[in-house]
């Protein structure tokens, strides 16, 4: 059962939860931005948990569907309408045959999700859907949706399915300071740059993407200026370049980099990372590796118990 890409939006690609152990050969683990709104996109309308899904940056596509579908939206504040009228977000909704789901810009967040139960029908390569743009492969011919474009759909089980419970994700793009660790060369820097770092606001620059978000603010100086050889960079590592100017390296980052890392975000943090726009601001608060492992335990936990009793029924906006 097709869909028909009307509009592809700013940037719409197909992403899951990404192609890990392939740092070595130079190809980033990718996946989604906020893999937290993709994971429960997925399963409000009974998919497992990586099944491919459309991300949408900032402005949203418009889609039409072949067949009467099952779909969820999540991740940052969009209106959305199927056939002209609202379609609300975080929870599963039926768009009809012949039906058009037109996805505006978002008001909040970067990034929106539409996963389609049963999940999008994308060969896997490497063992991920993902869309690798700067490689050319994965997804769609491993590019972003353009007008035209024939989305297969797998089919997907019968089963009744989750809600969320009153309130669940209020409050879950917060903006309160994204929490980092110290970074590898973070000795580089001193106590007065680390606390610059920590202490000062800093903010998104339009020229950030998926493999790295540029920040603009109080330049941090090393104390050390040595030449640092090459070395395997992790995901949300907080490197500082020559023009002493921040960048949070992301999901479709490089593996490696010669830049020293003063930090590195928390991974229970970077979906948060996910849905920062161009222009807004961000600060940085610092917890040890230990709090930083107990904090993802708690998210996944969190996870886990949100969706309350499950039903038949779903959201009908026909």
């Amino acid at each position: 059962m097709p869909i028909r890409v009307q509009n592809p939006g700013l940037l719409t690609t197909i992403q899951d939860l990404g192609r890990s152990g392939y740092s070595h050969l130079g190809i980033s683990a990718g996946g989604a931005a906020d893999s937290l709104a993709m994971r429960i996109a997925n399963i409000l309308v009974g998919n497992a948990e990586n099944a491919a899904t459309l991300e949408m940056t900032l402005a949203g596509a418009t889609l039409e569907f072949d067949e009467e579908s099952i779909v969820a939206l999540t991740g940052g504040e969009c209106e959305c309408r199927i056939n002209g009228d609202t379609a609300p977000m975080w929870q599963a909704m039926r768009v009809p045959a012949r039906g058009i789901l037109a996805c505006g810009a978002t008001k909040t967040g970067a990034r929106l999700y539409l996963a389609i139960q049963g999940g999008l029908d994308v060969r896997p390569i490497m063992g991920s859907a993902s869309t690798n743009i700067a490689g050319h492969f994965g997804g769609f011919e491993g590019r972003g949706l353009r007008k035209g474009d024939l989305l297969g759909v797998r089919r997907g089980p019968n089963s009744r399915l989750p809600t969320l419970k009153p309130g669940a994700v209020d409050g879950l793009y917060s903006r309160e300071p994204l929490r980092v660790t110290r970074g590898a060369q973070h000795h580089w820097f001193g106590l007065e740059a680390f606390g610059k770092l920590l202490s000062c606001p800093y903010t998104v620059s339009e020229q950030s993407n998926r493999s790295g978000l540029r920040l603009k603010g109080e330049p941090i100086s090393p104390r050390v200026r040595s030449q640092l050889l090459t070395e395997g960079v992790s995901l949300g590592a907080i490197q500082v370049p020559q023009d002493e100017q921040p960048i949070i390296l992301f999901v479709d980052q490089q593996t490696t980099g010669g830049y020293p890392k003063i930090a590195n975000v928390i991974a229970a943090d970077l979906y948060r990372v996910g849905q920062l726009r161009p222009r807004e601001q961000v600060r940085f608060i610092e917890v040890v590796i230990p709090r930083a492992i107990d904090l993802l335990r708690e998210q996944e936990e969190w996870l886990k118990q949100i969706f309350q009793s499950q039903r038949n029924r779903y959201t009908d906006r026909s």
